[in-house]
């Protein structure tokens, strides 16, 4: 379907960010390996978040969908893969990622697979890891990627991870090891990119009853550089029990970040609800991005108000720890003026799309001027009509529809944005952008 603007009226206004999808992965699964019944409430409900549902009902999970909240009876960590067939987890990485090491602690064997995309994701590094905790994996195509078979057995003990590639290998190991059998020291090699992510994953643990010890060495012992190629992150987690608890999902910054740029872009002012000051989420940092294109940004303790005339200007930014904001902030760079450059996110070729390559792309088909590089891209502010695809992406689809501002655009296969945040039509009307599938 495409994805086009239908009318735009006067732009501002009040509207609730859409839950976290990062969070309600996290929760679906945590809910469903505790002891006890759990009550999630603000859960996203989204293509990807019903992945976990699916895989967590397959391995034992009670989960039911009541008007007010996602009610889920937990296995106390007894795990049992009631499907004979592949598990399908559709386009979720994150499901996919994060299932993996859970699986082995089913009494049977599971295998995980999804649909064309999901097969292109490099599993390699997240499977040598488990193998050091006596968890054997396979690829059914022998090529490291999905379908996945995980045969029963998680001794625990030492492992160790690149942190370059993706903060969900990380989650993954994390989130299983306090049901292995001996609990898991895990190193993460240098450098630890999307960090966030990971203080994500530590913080819902410790809301289901989960403690986990962390610490870190540098390789020179006279280096300062804690934040650089030197350092080693330690986790520690001792073999415990998941504890039943209700949890509230907090707004989503990433999927906020669209409603924030669009007021950014046009100008106006809008206030945003549901997103926490102390929210451990990286993509946090588009308000600071915002604030330095031109913006203007008032952070309450719950909410997010923005202004913004409409001129902004170039920057420089490393979103290394924000990789899901990259195609909007390219996007803010192609309206901006002067060149903005954008580092630290080589790790964004292994998402949905090679995310760096597929928006260089696009966005040379609008007349952007730029420049690709291995970890982000140059770009010099301006744009003008026409067609892009999507590519499957629903970030893509989402962020460049913001063009639509400035020029007519018209995006193919703009209809995944259901993957992330299936109101995303009706939450920008209500700040008066109004787009349409046909």
């Amino acid at each position: 379907m495409i994805l086009k603007v239908k009318n735009i009226s006067e732009i501002g206004g009040v509207v609730k960010a859409p839950p976290s999808k990062s969070y309600s992965h996290r929760a679906i699964i945590l809910a469903s390996l505790a002891k006890g019944t759990s009550k999630l409430y603000d859960m996203l409900y989204s293509e990807d978040t019903l992945a976990s549902i699916r895989v967590c009902k397959a391995l034992g999970a009670q989960i039911n969908k009541t008007d007010e909240y996602l009610e889920v009876v937990g296995t106390g960590g007894k795990l049992h893969n009631s499907q004979n067939a592949p598990i399908d987890l559709a386009n979720s990485g994150t499901t996919l990622r994060l299932m993996t090491s859970v699986s082995a602690i089913s009494d049977n064997e599971v295998i995980l697979t999804g649909d064309e995309s999901l097969k292109t994701r490099p599993m390699g590094l997240l499977m040598a890891a488990l193998h050091s905790l006596g968890v054997t994996t396979e690829s059914l195509n022998d090529n490291e990627k999905a379908p996945i078979l995980i045969k029963p057995g998680y001794l625990g003990g030492e492992t160790n991870i690149y942190g370059n590639v993706s903060s969900q290998f990380i989650s993954s190991i994390l989130i299983s090891s306090p049901l292995s059998k001996h609990g898991v020291t895990l190193y993460v090699l240098p450098e630890f990119k999307s960090r966030p992510y990971v203080n994500m994953t530590l913080d819902i643990m410790r809301k289901f009853g989960v403690k986990t010890l962390k610490g870190y060495y540098l390789k020179h012992d006279n280096c300062d550089k804690q934040h650089q190629s030197c350092r080693i992150d330690e986790f520690k987690v001792m073999k415990q029990e998941y504890i039943s608890c209700d949890y509230t999902v907090e707004g989503d910054y990433s999927s906020a970040s669209y409603l924030l740029a669009l007021i950014a872009i046009n100008g106006g002012k809008a206030k945003i609800k549901n997103l926490f000051r102390n929210s451990k989420q990286g993509d946090k940092a588009i308000l600071d991005i915002l604030q330095q294109m031109g913006a203007k940004i008032i952070r309450g303790e719950d909410y997010v108000e923005i202004g913004s005339n409409g001129q902004l200007k170039a920057i420089d930014v490393d979103l290394s720890n924000a990789p899901d904001l990259l195609i909007t902030v390219a996007v803010l760079a192609a309206i901006a003026e002067g060149t903005t450059n954008i580092t630290g996110v080589a790790h964004a070729r292994v998402k949905e799309t090679d995310r760096i390559d597929t928006t260089c792309r696009e966005l040379e088909k609008l007349g952007c001027k730029l420049v690709e590089r291995e970890d982000g891209m140059s770009i010099t502010g301006g744009v003008t009509s026409g067609v892009v695809d999507s590519h499957g992406d629903h970030r893509l689809a989402m962020a460049f529809s913001l063009i639509g501002l400035k020029h007519d655009i018209t995006i193919t296969n703009g209809e995944v944005f259901d993957v992330s945040f299936p109101n995303f039509i009706e939450s920008m009307a209500e700040l008066g952008f109004e787009l349409e599938l046909v």
